[in-house]
């Protein structure tokens, strides 16, 4: 067997093409869902009489023994195999003969590619929803871990208000969660079957693309052939869905560098997912971390890179598709790796608590809670926002110690000077999803119910 398309050709292709266009080094990984696609095809063929029941057979065989030698590592790849998809053909015609020949009829390798793609795409968004779930249970627990214990909150990195720490956590958490509900939405979008649409415009034989459709699982098939066939919108939105899910694990990789920083002094990393230096003995690196910051990067980059290759293109297909494959490929590659990395790291860190709250008790991370205490006797808030103020500058300049200066103020007094003790103002932390005992009490369990509800969509998903 030659190209798929020698016929029209008198010489083969040079070695420059094939060098140039083969995607077989970075496709192989569709081979499952391309012989899956196959036998839905040569199925679909039988039903409506463009193969013969002993053809079918024998097809679906070759299909059956094409899978036992990949899973085996003994199928053969040959130069002339530009891509999985000729690769498989191809053996499917040297077992089968001339029934093997007929499993392209009424296909395209554009509908064939599309087709392998979604579905390829639909079992690996699966498994990164099911990696995002997991690190969101290393959250959970972590947080439940946490009791009450506190740390300082943070704006533009500079103190603000003291929060427990099982709501920093859980704020990693629902972001995460908002991720697995992109994926599966994005899920829901590209299931949709091309298979049937051709090379752009259907064909003139009697196949039956709402049968080959519901064959394969797919929700639906194509409304239009042109489209099925041009249409990467799904590759560009699971990029972006990978590409936003890597930016909150850059956030949550960034927070553990500085975390286990010397200055912060936060959390100690367990030796199984940190490394050290060739020079420096005492070093302990928070390489996962460091990595999750500059995959996010890449991720970026891919969804940028994809998106430029889109935006020229005509209807319907072009070989600037492929571009596509290998980005896609890589980005779950990493963030499925990234997922589970920093779901170690997390799991076995150790959180140094006494640091965290001798962080959180200064006692100016409480000027809020002066200043709504002025609130409640009637001070407009602005008020009572440049009265503390002011106590606070007094008291950096060496003026007198915060507690003392509140508890000297006519309109503070020592019941506003108590706010600033050790612990109070994160208790104080009162308002629905606020950062507060009875707060985090409530979104503990409201998480729960969340990564609930998400492991049954994922279960039903995967069914």
């Amino acid at each position: 067997m030659g190209t798929l398309w020698h016929g029209r050709f008198e010489g083969g292709p040079a070695e420059a093409l094939l060098a140039y266009t083969v995607s077989l080094p970075f496709d192989r990984r569709l081979a499952a869902v391309d012989i899956a696609g196959s036998r839905a095809h040569v199925r679909g063929l039988g039903r409506v009489g463009l193969v013969s029941p002993d053809e079918e057979v024998a097809v679906l065989a070759a299909l059956d023994q094409v899978e036992a030698e990949m899973a085996a590592g003994t199928f053969t790849y040959l130069r002339t195999d530009e891509d999985v998809h000729t690769a498989v053909e191809r053996r499917v015609t040297e077992l089968a003969g001339d029934a093997g020949a007929k499993l392209h009829t009424g296909r395209s390798r554009n509908d064939q590619v599309a087709t392998d793609l979604r579905l390829w795409c639909k079992g690996a968004l699966l498994e990164v929803a099911d990696g995002a779930l997991a690190l969101q249970e290393v959250l959970l627990d972590r947080a439940e871990e946490a009791g009450d214990a506190y740390l300082p909150g943070y704006t533009h990195l500079q103190r603000a208000q003291p929060v427990l720490l099982a709501h920093h956590l859980l704020a990693h958490l629902w972001a995460l969660s908002r991720d697995v509900d992109r994926l599966f939405d994005c899920r829901r979008r590209l299931d949709v079957s091309p298979l049937g649409a051709g090379a752009l415009a259907g064909t003139s034989l009697p196949l039956d693309p709402d049968a080959t459709s519901a064959d394969l699982g797919f929700a639906c098939r194509f409304e239009n052939s042109l489209d099925a066939t041009s249409d990467r919108d799904f590759v560009a939105e699971v990029l972006f869905c990978l590409a936003l899910l890597g930016v909150h694990l850059s956030r949550l990789g960034e927070e553990i560098v500085l975390w286990s920083s010397e200055e912060f002094g936060f959390l100690r990393l367990d030796d199984a997912y940190s490394t050290g230096s060739s020079m420096l003995p005492q070093k302990k690196n928070p390489d996962i971390a460091e990595l999750a910051r500059g995959k996010a990067g890449r991720l970026i980059g891919s969804l940028a890179g994809f998106l430029a290759t889109l935006k020229g293109l005509p209807l319907s297909y072009n070989r600037d598709l492929q571009e596509g494959s290998e980005p896609l490929f890589d980005a779950v590659d990493q963030v499925i790796l990234g997922l589970s990395a920093l779901g170690g790291l997390v799991r076995t860190a150790t959180f140094e608590l006494d640091r965290m709250r001798a962080a959180a008790d200064d006692p100016a991370a409480a000027a809020v809670d002066l200043a709504e205490h002025l609130v409640r006797g009637g001070t407009p808030f602005r008020a009572a926002h440049a009265v503390v103020g002011g106590l606070v500058r007094t008291a950096l300049a060496g003026g007198a110690p915060l507690a003392d200066l509140v508890a000297a103020h006519p309109d503070l007094g020592p019941e506003a000077a108590a706010l600033l003790h050790p612990g109070v103002p994160v208790a104080n932390r009162t308002s629905p999803g606020g950062a507060g005992p009875v707060a985090v009490s409530v979104q503990l369990d409201r998480a729960h119910q969340r990564l609930a509800t998400d492991r049954d969509r994922h279960g039903a998903a995967s069914a």
